[in-house]
């Protein structure tokens, strides 16, 4: 749809952001950072790569800024979650809503911030970089979480805090993995269910 936005110097803008942001980041959630070239993002968010310099920078600064609206959008489910009111309700929700994100049929199958740059060459090293702190602060905030949650008495007082969250953001990530090699969703809510079996109960 064509809509006239301002530009960056003023003029009208043939284009719509939003939009094109939207399909950029369905271009690296399937590819990856490497593989989404730039005349496969250009093609994609149906513009030129002078209006996608001009709008969004160059491909690493796009790639910010889809990371940003992934986590705002597809992956806004950890935030509702740590709100859950039990570490296992937490947990459930967690791992409920990675099994949603990575296996819906109108996305990539998989996690963006888990497979969008594994291997990089030099150049991509940057969004290699900060992907792992993505990931190291979706850990952090479970890891806080279940602090409270010991804290609170909802955990064992001899859970250790950080091990637990490890252990369920690795989780979390190998079921992205499995979904992003074709495990369907039932099969991925199974080993979830499975593995929220052994929970620690206080």
């Amino acid at each position: 749809m064509e809509t006239k936005q301002s530009g960056p110097i003023g003029r009208p803008r043939g284009f719509d952001a939003d939009e094109a942001l939207e399909r950029a980041m369905v271009a690296f959630w399937e590819h990856g950072y490497e593989g989404a070239s730039l005349t496969c993002l250009t093609k994609a968010m149906g513009i030129s790569t002078t209006s996608m310099y001009a709008a969004f920078g160059n491909k690493e600064e796009l790639f910010r800024k889809v990371l940003e609206r992934y986590t705002e959008g597809p992956s806004a489910y950890l935030p509702r979650a740590l709100e859950e009111p039990t570490a296992h309700g937490v947990a459930t929700a967690i791992l409920a809503g990675t099994v949603r994100t990575t296996t819906r049929p109108a996305h990539p199958n998989g996690c963006l911030g888990v497979q969008g740059a594994l291997t990089v060459s030099d150049s991509g090293r940057g969004v290699r970089d900060l992907l792992v702190a993505w990931r190291d602060n979706g850990y952090s905030l479970v890891r806080e979480r279940f602090q409270r949650a010991v804290d609170d008495g909802d955990l064992p007082p001899e859970t250790d805090p950080g091990l637990l969250a490890r252990y369920l953001t690795a989780l979390a990530y190998g079921i992205a993995v499995q979904a992003g090699s074709g495990v369907g969703r039932d099969e991925l809510q199974e080993m979830a269910d499975a593995a929220l079996r052994n929970w620690p109960l206080s």
